[in-house]
């Protein structure tokens, strides 16, 4: 080894410049493959991060949790945001399920559960509307227009239901009052138009949804008979059949609150799999059965 003197500095030369001494023996090579081993220990660290920041999904799981066919989306929103679907699965849960009592009659309710108009706005309306946006920053097409549109039904329906529009009272002899303006047949009738034409969206829902899962499947299904039956409905009260036309309703609310249970099914499914449970619950995926369009012929 070299030995230094007290006054001499390890790091000058004879002409003012710095420099380190190295001892007799020591290895150049082995302190550039330390150094190499360093870099590619860091490197490996880097990617180890990378990948737990960037988890990649199977298209199985992405439809499960986001019930909507995966797309390819430029960032990492999904990554980075929670997921808005069990929001929106448990909003429609609550007011469907609801609204079905209230249309079976059960305990002496009445058809439209005047007492549940304010969780139709804010519940049904406001939290798939809130659900649905999020989905559109997410780039999950599908999801986004089923959440608006339910949410727009529910406001529309909570709006009928709320006397200061006056959708119910001005049919009525004097033009404000909810009570004979719900039996004249000009409100039964225009009600049963607004209702025949929400099957039209909801039956391209359900056929989109046969991309997704069995569940959400059922959830269009129900509600589409739901709604068919609930036209027919006031089709027929508006044509003095009152007694006909009440079993019928109580058909439609039967479609509802099946539909209700199903979305509760879901939401269960959806929360245990945002915590990572220990056990999932089946959904009855359809996405091996009918493969979409870029799949067999590519990317348009």
């Amino acid at each position: 080894m070299t030995e230094y003197s007290n006054n001499a500095d390890p790091y000058s030369r004879g002409n003012g410049e710095r420099t380190i001494n190295k001892p007799d023996d020591f290895d150049v090579e082995a302190a550039r493959n330390k150094e190499d081993l360093s870099l590619t220990s860091r490197e490996e660290a880097l990617d180890r991060m990378r990948t737990a920041q960037s988890i990649t999904m199977s298209p199985e799981l992405f439809e499960k949790l986001y019930l909507s066919p995966e797309r390819a989306v430029k960032g990492s929103l999904r990554q980075t945001f929670a997921n808005p679907t069990p929001l929106a699965i448990v909003a429609h849960a609550v007011c469907a399920s609801s609204l079905g009592c209230a249309l079976i009659g059960l305990r002496d309710s009445d058809n439209f559960n005047a007492a549940a108009t304010g969780a139709y706005v804010f519940i049904g309306g406001l939290l798939l509307l809130i659900s649905g946006i999020f989905e559109f920053f997410l780039g999950n097409t599908f999801s986004f227009v089923v959440f608006c549109s339910f949410g727009g039904f529910w406001f529309s329906t909570g709006a009928t239901l709320i006397p200061s529009f006056n959708s119910i009272g001005a049919y009525s002899p004097t033009g404000d009052s909810q009570a004979d303006g719900i039996s004249t047949q000009a409100f039964q009738a225009s009600f049963a138009f607004y209702l025949c034409f929400w099957t039209i969206p909801v039956m391209v829902m359900l056929i989109c949804s046969l991309r997704t899962n069995i569940a959400f499947f059922l959830i269009f299904v129900t509600v589409e008979a739901a709604l068919l039956c609930l036209a027919i409905a006031y089709f027929v009260m508006a044509e003095g059949k009152s007694a006909l036309g009440q079993n019928i309703v109580k058909a439609s609310g039967g479609c509802l609150l099946t539909c209700g249970l199903v979305g509760f099914y879901i939401f269960i499914v959806l929360m245990l799999a945002a915590v990572d449970f220990p056990f999932q619950l089946p959904v009855g995926d359809l996405s091996h059965l009918m493969k979409g369009y870029q799949q067999k012929h590519g990317p348009i």
